[in-house]
């Protein structure tokens, strides 16, 4: 369809399609010219009345031949207040496109056979790129080969955990979530290798669409600007029916000459205007820029202090804003034996305690090989930065390794004592990995690390306190029903499992992953920030109600909604991304009060649960750190 092979497009025939579909970026809504900003700070009614009565002022003051001061006054009222607001805001666009002006990324293309790395924005719909680890996609494309390629695509549809990509054909109505066998533009490869033909390109793809429905909404009024406008009109027809009837009672009451009642009635009408109220209302919505921008928050418009203040519902992201984006292990399953892991996030600081009592993993057998094939069985690594510790790969695969690391357990250590002699790679339809080690007594040893089911299947004995032993159907059982249970609270669950190799044995998968020892299970969650359950709690006392609006699992969502309070009952308070298609927007008004958590959402979805909100008559905040956000 995209009448493309394998070697690329040519040369002229990429110039010809970038002619016709134009460049990989996406369109910018209009930069707003400092002229604007600065006549955007008379639009307001109650500074044109104020320029109305400084005209008058100066007309009553001509005829009356007096001092022009009260003129002056208003008008440098007038002007201090523009020049308040235009700095504010002109400061905020210019620290907004300072974020927007980042480095053009390269992408590597295959162009006639050749394989080129160009500036992502010449990437055509036809054009076959080469994808690994680290390397930002460049444009929505279909993969054609997978190696182990894992993509980050939080930033897009606000999964926590990197998806494992595949080839295979999927059905057309697969939500973006589940298209496993697609890259976007914007996320971020953190493992493996790819290639893969491009589909769409700029305004086409799955952010150009996000890019689009943002330009396309409506910019309403802040809630000050339209409380200021009533209230200016108010004044306004108060100040001239006052004028009215003070003009008719000195006509008709007390006979006066009609240039006096004028100049009477329009006097009245001047001191009625509040001349200090919008220099005020500027100064003090300057203070509150100035105190967001301490706590490094930029404000593009002046009234959006006080929109912040009139909330009345938060919906949050979860992956990033309410979670740390840390995988962490939290429970490990040795056989029989439950122990809990503390800390969260990729600082190695916790322990392990077992019926509550802490346990050194240095001295009980099982839990230091699990933590060490864990490491071994792993390619990721944990390292220190300035800003503190972080994780180089696979989020799953650092959480083993930080495990280990709470144990003392560290990876450059355990890598010279034994050494890597061969690999088996995780694959999308083995779902295990086995690494071939050498061991100090010189022996060959296979780590392998996995989906439970999987791992189970291919053991025929098991570990337990230092005794290995013939599998049992009982064994078996047990283990499963843990991983179950560790599933059924959003745990993500990989099972662990030894083999010590003969010396005859070739380092090929069918003959080195069978006649395993199963060691047990690693159970871990990205888990929530320590400060959020105390912001949950203030936001309620502030008549706020927070609701989580989240890409990830139901499970997932429910597991932490619990935990950090957002969510008391099981399911209830709840909705898919499913269940909201099935939906008209009248049936989801109904229901939106009761709702505290969206589940497997898509962007589109956050666009139709916000403007449900605004219907009710809500303020609505919306916070998260990836793009689907915006």
């Amino acid at each position: 369809a995209l009448e493309t092979d394998r070697g690329g497009l040519s040369e002229e025939e990429a110039e010809r399609r970038l002619r016709e579909y134009g460049p990989n970026e996406l369109r910018e809504e209009k930069r707003v010219t400092p002229l604007q900003i600065f006549l955007r700070q008379f639009r307001s009614i109650l500074v044109i009345i104020l320029i109305v009565s400084a005209l008058v002022s100066a007309y009553i003051s001509m005829r009356r031949g007096e001092p022009y001061t009260d003129t002056y006054v208003i008008m440098a009222i007038v002007i201090l207040n523009a020049i308040l607001g235009f700095y504010q805001e002109y400061r905020a666009e210019k620290a907004v496109e300072a974020l927007k002006r980042m480095v053009t990324p390269k992408a590597a293309v295959l162009r006639g056979g050749v394989e080129r790395l160009i500036d992502s924005r010449w990437i055509v719909p036809g054009d076959i790129i080469l994808l690994e680890a680290g390397n930002r996609v460049p444009a929505d494309a279909r993969l054609l080969e997978v190696h182990s390629l894992e993509v980050d695509e939080a930033p897009l549809t606000g999964e926590s955990t990197p998806v494992r990509k595949i080839v295979e054909p999927l059905p057309e109505d697969t939500p973006i979530q589940d298209r496993r066998n697609m890259v976007y533009m914007g996320t971020l490869i953190t493992g493996g290798r790819g290639v893969a033909v491009v589909t769409s390109t700029g305004m086409q793809t799955e952010f150009g669409r996000i890019a689009e429905m943002v330009q396309r909404i409506e910019m309403g009024e802040p809630p000050l600007k339209r409380k200021m406008e009533q209230m200016g009109r108010q004044l306004a027809v108060i100040s001239i029916i006052l004028c009215i009837l003070v003009f008719l009672i000195g006509l008709l009451i007390h006979w006066l000459d009609l240039e006096t009642l004028f100049m009477t009635s329009v006097s009245l009408a001047v001191s009625a205007i509040p001349e200090g109220l919008p220099a005020v209302l500027t100064i003090t919505l300057a203070i509150g820029v100035s105190r967001m921008a301490r706590e490094r928050a930029i404000v593009r418009r002046l009234a959006s202090v006080e929109t912040l203040g009139s909330v009345t519902v938060i919906c949050s992201d979860k992956t990033g804003t309410l979670t740390k984006n840390e995988m962490t292990v939290r429970r490990i399953a040795l056989l029989g034996r439950i122990i809990e892991v503390t800390g969260a996030g990729y600082t190695p600081d916790g322990g392990f305690l077992e019926d509550g009592v802490q346990i050194d993993p240095r001295e009980d057998g099982d839990l230091e090989l699990l933590l060490r094939i864990g490491v071994l069985c792993s390619d990721a690594h944990l390292q220190r930065g300035e800003e503190g510790w972080s994780i180089f790969g696979d989020p799953t695969e650092g959480a083993l390794v930080v495990a280990a690391a709470k144990a003392g357990l560290w990876r450059e250590e355990l890598e010279e004592e034994y050494p890597r002699v061969g690999e088996i790679p995780f694959d999308s339809m083995r779902k295990r990995m086995t690494t071939i080690h050498l061991t100090p007594s010189g022996v060959r040893v296979a780590y392998m690390k996995g989906a439970p089911e999987v791992v189970l299947e291919r053991c025929t004995h098991i570990l337990e306190r230092g005794v290995k032993r013939r599998i049992t159907p009982r064994d078996r059982e047990w283990m499963l029903s843990t991983t179950r249970e560790m599933a059924s609270e959003a745990l993500r669950v990989l099972a662990m499992a030894y083999r010590e190799l003969p010396q005859d044995v070739e380092l090929e998968a069918e003959e080195v992953e069978r006649e395993l020892t199963f060691v047990g299970l690693q159970g871990m969650i990205d888990p929530p920030r320590d400060e959020v359950p105390e912001a949950i709690k203030l936001c309620r006392m502030a008549g706020i109600k927070p609701i989580m609006v989240t890409g990830d699992h139901k499970l997932t969502a429910v597991a932490i909604a619990r935990q950090i309070g957002l969510l008391s009952g099981d399911g209830e308070g709840v909705l898919t991304g499913a269940e909201l298609d099935g939906m008209s927007d009248e049936e989801l008004e109904e229901v939106i009060e009761g709702i505290s958590v969206f589940a497997r959402v898509s962007p589109e979805h956050k666009v139709r649960i916000t403007q449900a909100l605004k219907r009710r008559g809500h303020i609505v905040a919306m916070t998260g750190d990836g793009v689907n956000d915006a």
